[in-house]
């Protein structure tokens, strides 16, 4: 029996050794699958790995998608996720997913704090840190809560009047171009800091030619101007005007719609080509662009 076992099951070394090769080639084989999720899981974003997980689900009440964040344990850089969103609720790490930076985000949350508000999607063009790639990429996904929600923790002073059975003329109505920061401080909405800054502002450009310009003010943004700009008009004769012949260049100094530049290239062409007749003529100041001579022609003399 013992013969017949060493004659059955023996094997010489040769045999042997590559037994135990291929014993070892099929080990090897078993553990590369394992050794590869190993590997990977420190590509893999799930909600152990990351720091916030983006999940949109379907409202069944008004069909627009809403956001719902599930904490995680580490942030990894990931592409952008467009989803709907409010830009007057989302928090940082909702910006984030969006594609801004940390830096971006803390900027619209302070903006926010501060009282700022989003009216209308064309409003995130306001903020100087959502470039115009950005806002083209984010705006197909903005939704913005209806208006009487915005205006919640806001009092508006000429709805104030109507519900107290006041007539709109006890508001008084303040001449923006005239009024020292006492009077502009009678606007409802308009503190003494604020007063200060639109005295400065309007001595810069001379005055006030649209209501719509006290939003270039800094710290006067869209839902500011839409609470006062029933509160004030503006007189266009009080505008202090130039006269572009007779222009030196500290006449335009610090006026925020031209540029040094610009001014010098003004006033070398006058002495070239002689006085300027019309506005129609600084368009031959090649680097006076449309844009420029339409925001200053209000402030220009001939």
């Amino acid at each position: 029996m013992k013969k017949w076992l060493n004659d059955a099951f023996g094997f010489s070394k040769a045999e042997f050794n590559g037994l135990l090769g291929l014993l070892g080639l099929i080990v090897l084989i078993g553990t590369v699958p394992y050794g590869y999720n190993l590997v990977k899981t420190g590509d893999t974003i799930d909600a152990k790995s990351t720091e916030v997980v983006k999940m949109l689900f379907l409202s069944e009440k008004d069909g627009i998608a809403h956001n719902k964040i599930l904490p995680g344990n580490a942030y990894l850089k990931r592409k952008p996720v467009l989803f709907y969103f409010d830009p007057n609720e989302i928090d940082a790490d909702e910006w984030q997913i969006l594609g801004l930076s940390e830096r971006q985000s803390a900027s619209i949350l302070k903006y926010r704090a501060k009282g700022g508000q989003f009216r209308k999607p064309e409003d995130l063009k306001k903020m100087y840190v959502i470039s115009h790639e950005l806002y083209e990429r984010l705006v197909p996904y903005v939704r913005i809560n209806d208006q009487s929600e915005l205006t919640s923790g806001f009092e508006n002073p000429i709805i104030k009047e109507k519900d107290q059975d006041h007539p709109l003329s006890v508001l008084r109505i303040i001449e923006i171009n005239g009024a020292d920061s006492t009077a502009l401080e009678e606007i409802r909405g308009i503190g003494p800091a604020f007063a200060l800054r639109i005295m400065k502002y309007r001595e810069r450009i001379g005055g006030f030619y649209k209501k719509e310009q006290l939003m270039e003010v800094f710290g006067l943004d869209s839902t500011k101007y839409m609470e006062i700009k029933d509160q004030f008009i503006v007189d266009v004769s009080k505008i202090k005007k130039i006269n572009v012949n007779e222009a030196m260049p500290e006449d335009f100094k610090n006026h925020p719609y031209i540029r040094y530049k610009q001014v010098n290239a003004l006033i070398q062409y006058r002495k070239q080509h002689g006085n300027y007749i019309n506005i129609a003529e600084l368009n031959n100041v090649v680097i006076l662009s449309p844009e420029v001579l339409k925001r200053l022609a209000p402030y220009l003399t001939f």
